[in-house]
């Protein structure tokens, strides 16, 4: 297993788009898919989560609705919105554009 990644600003609000964008899903959830295809490189703490899934709510790219988790426990679900979709691919080409600009100093010899 890989070691656990500390993610630059800003890089967990895109993790959370993406990871919504494939099906609703509860904070948990999220958290756990996350690690899940990270392989165990990316841990999002509760701490971390939470006050991202409001944000992202506050700006109108999550939507909640309340349903049944897979434990049978009232939990709050997040399905991306319109305004999400379009902020996740911005997101998306901003990163893949600095993550090639890094990588390309970073092979200079």
């Amino acid at each position: 297993m890989p070691p656990r990644l500390d993610l630059p600003q800003g890089t967990l609000d895109l993790l959370i788009l993406k990871t919504v964008a494939l099906e609703a899903l509860h904070g948990c959830a999220i958290s756990d898919r996350i690690a899940q295809i990270s392989q165990g490189a990316v841990a999002v703490p509760p701490g971390s989560l939470y006050p991202a899934l409001h944000r992202l709510e506050r700006r109108g790219w999550l939507r909640p609705r309340w349903g049944a988790s897979e434990s049978n426990r009232k939990a709050k679900f997040y399905e991306l919105t319109r305004a999400g979709r379009l902020q996740l691919e911005s997101e998306t080409g901003a990163w893949r554009q600095l993550t090639w600009a890094v990588g390309a100093i970073l092979e200079q010899e």
